[in-house]
């Protein structure tokens, strides 16, 4: 048995066709604002006003980073200009997704020989690692990378 298609049909079709790309758009919408405000310097100006003399000073030190993920451990070698493990007087590490900040996590290293070693589980995908790391004479070397953990 087959109903004739009249125009209130084909009015209800394209009121749920759209409604449903309307309401997604507006979660998918809510739901990037909520996650991330994009915010990265509350004051840009005072942040640019330092960036270049940071930025030599760090360059000056001449570290190089290295990481590895494995068996629930994170390590990260810090090299000299030299190739001998840096002097780091203080290190911190902030681990999380790019996008969100729920699972942000600051970890606790430990030397150990040459490296910097934390338990951590992370669960697989990409990660985003932003050092701070300062020398022995206050200098303050930062650095952003990416780790991607397989799943």
């Amino acid at each position: 048995m087959t109903r004739e298609l009249t125009g209130r049909h084909v009015l209800f079709i394209m009121l749920g066709f759209f409604g449903v790309i309307i309401t997604v758009n507006l979660f998918m919408a809510s739901k990037a604002i909520g996650t991330f405000s994009g915010v990265e310097a509350q004051n840009t100006y005072y942040a640019s006003q330092n960036f270049d003399r940071n930025r030599k000073a760090q360059q000056a030190l001449g570290w190089q980073v290295s990481d590895r993920y494995q068996d629930g451990r994170l390590a990260l070698r810090v090299t000299a200009a030299d190739g001998l493990p840096a002097d780091v007087a203080d290190l911190q590490v902030l681990v999380g997704r790019s996008t969100v900040r729920d699972q942000d996590v600051s970890p606790v290293f430990i030397r150990e020989g040459g490296e910097f070693v934390a338990p951590l589980t992370l669960a697989p995908g990409k990660w985003l690692l932003r050092l701070e790391a300062r020398a022995p004479d206050g200098t303050l070397f930062r650095q952003s990378r990416q780790l991607f953990v397989k799943g």
